[in-house]
C-alpha cells in the first residue's frame, strides 16, 4: 500500500472522529440548555401553591393537592394535575419533597421542561422528571426519557431512559439547536 493510499483510507476514520466530536459537543450543549437558566435558584424561598382541592394528611405528614395545581418558589413554577407534598415538623411545615404527576411543567423565565412525572427533592435540591421529557429554550428543543436538574450547580442531564412502567420511547435523546443567523 502506498503512502497516498494509506492517507486516503484513513480519511473516513478522520471524518468519523470529527463527526463524533461534533456530536459530543452538541450533547454537552444540550446538557447546558436548561442549566444556564436554572442555576442560582433560591431553593430556600417560601413555596406558594394553588389547587382546586387540598387534603392534609397529618399522620402521614403530607399534603395532597389536586386539580390545576400551581406551585411557585421564587421564579420557579411547577404545574401539574396532582402533587403530593411530604413534610416534616407538623407545627411549622418544612417541605422535604414534592411528587407531581399529570402533565407536569416546570418553568423559569423563558425556559420550560415538561414530563409525565416530576420529583422535587428539597434535601438534595434536585428535580427529576421522567416520561416524555421535553425542554424548550429560545427555540432550542431537547427530548428524552428522563431529566435531572441540580438546582445548586445548575447542571442538567437528559437521557433516553423513561423511568416509568409502560412508557413508550426510543430510548434516545433528540432535539434541535438553532444556528446563529448572520
Amino acid at each position: 500500500m502506498t503512502t497516498t493510499e494509506i492517507i486516503l483510507s484513513a480519511r473516513p476514520l478522520r471524518m468519523a472522529a470529527i463527526g463524533f466530536a461534533g456530536a459530543t459537543a452538541l450533547v454537552a450543549g444540550a446538557n447546558a440548555l436548561f442549566a444556564q437558566g436554572i442555576a442560582g435558584h433560591d431553593s430556600k424561598a417560601p413555596v406558594n401553591y394553588a389547587a382546586d382541592r387540598i387534603e392534609v394528611q397529618d399522620k402521614a405528614k403530607r399534603v395532597v393537592l389536586s386539580g390545576n395545581v400551581d406551585i411557585a418558589q421564587s421564579d420557579l413554577r411547577l404545574r401539574a394535575a396532582r402533587t403530593t407534598v411530604a413534610y416534616s415538623n407538623p407545627g411549622q411545615i418544612s417541605i422535604d419533597r414534592i411528587d407531581a404527576t399529570g402533565g407536569v411543567q416546570v418553568t423559569r423565565g423563558g425556559e420550560s421542561a415538561r414530563g409525565d412525572v416530576a420529583v422535587y427533592d428539597f434535601g438534595r435540591n434536585v428535580i427529576t422528571m421522567t416520561g416524555n421529557v421535553a425542554l424548550r429554550r429560545n427555540g432550542d428543543t431537547l427530548n428524552g426519557g428522563r431529566l435531572v436538574i441540580d438546582l445548586d450547580s445548575g447542571l442538567s442531564s437528559v437521557d433516553g431512559r423513561s423511568g416509568g412502567a409502560g412508557s413508550a420511547g426510543s430510548g434516545r435523546v433528540s432535539g434541535t439547536f438553532n444556528v446563529k443567523q448572520n
